[in-house]
């Protein structure tokens, strides 16, 4: 079972406008609302990869009553902890005239020191039946920057393997921690470790410098381009074929969930890269976040191509 933490969970709404005009009254041709927030993206994909998930995080009022009744694959569980603020809501508004998307993120609502209580017992809980942990995304008001240290913590002297996909300074606060797997894009790379990354050659030297520490495995994405990978087997790159793609938004989450799975699984790392990238370029040919169509998830895993550097 794969247990996910989204602690700033959301009612994500995508807008399908024809054109949009700013200062303007608009008319949404179509409206899909979906639960949430990167760690509940990555549930969605690794239910649909076969993956029991437990879903955790806060939720709170009607809208968070609502999140739940959003949650509908049989494969996720949801045992978030409740809480009194209003969860947030996420406008995505999609311009069909030319594919461009302005995004409306609310703040979470505050957290008390009760409700952070409340979670680390109900995490606590359901970890002993975990197989992999995943921890995504921001944090709302009242959680401590460093939280997510206290979770990896918790993993590590419950002997459980866990992946962090987050950001800013809970990022540089998590690496010190050593969690199993991290996905920094290229200026948090640079916020780690201090240079920036002009050429593959220096990605793939400050990849190698973050596993050297005691990460066990580092990913860099990098879009069309697919993306590296550090850990102990070597340094690889692995490249989806060309798509055009829909949406890209939730590529990362789909890949967090790949990799997810492959640790949950315990399939050997080439295998593991290779669904991670399979899955996230299917996710990258949906209009929706956090989502793919297994057939075109058939039909892109064969043509992953992965080089091993070094």
């Amino acid at each position: 079972m794969i247990l996910t933490v989204t602690l700033n969970t959301s009612i994500d709404k995508l807008y399908l406008v024809e054109s949009i005009h700013p200062e303007t009254v608009m008319r949404v041709k179509e409206v899909h609302n979906t639960a949430g927030g990167k760690g509940l993206n990555v549930s969605r994909v690794s239910a649909k990869l076969g993956e029991p998930v437990t879903a955790t995080g806060f939720v709170g009022g009607f809208n968070g009553q609502y999140l739940e009744s959003l949650i509908s694959q049989p494969l996720v569980r949801c045992a978030f902890t409740c809480v009194q603020g209003e969860t947030r809501s996420c406008i995505n508004c999609w311009d069909l005239s030319n594919g461009h998307s302005t995004e409306y993120l609310e703040p979470g609502q505050p957290v008390t020191q009760n409700d952070i209580g409340r979670f680390l017992s109900d995490f606590s809980a359901r970890l002993p039946e975990a197989d992999v942990v995943t921890i995504s995304g921001s944090v709302p008001q009242g959680v401590p920057e460093d939280f997510y240290c206290e979770l990896i913590r918790l993993c590590r002297t419950a002997g459980v393997p866990v992946l962090v996909d987050t950001s800013g300074s809970r990022l540089i606060a998590a690496v010190k921690e050593k969690p199993v797997f991290i996905k920094p894009n290229e200026d948090e790379i640079a916020q780690l470790t201090g240079h920036y990354i002009l050429s593959r050659g220096e990605a793939v030297q400050a990849l190698t410098e973050l596993h050297g520490s005691g990460i066990p495995y580092v990913v860099l994405s990098m879009g069309e381009e697919g993306a590296l990978l550090a850990c102990d087997q070597g340094v690889f790159h692995g490249r989806p074929p060309k798509i055009t793609p829909r949406n890209t938004v939730g590529c990362g989450d789909s890949m967090v969930a790949g990799f997810a799975v492959g640790f949950a699984r315990r399939l050997p790392i080439e295998e593991t890269f290779r669904m991670a990238l399979a899955v996230s370029a299917a996710n990258a040919l949906s209009l929706f976040t956090g989502d793919f169509n297994p057939a075109d998830y058939d039909r892109l895993y064969p043509d992953i191509q992965i080089e091993k550097l070094h």
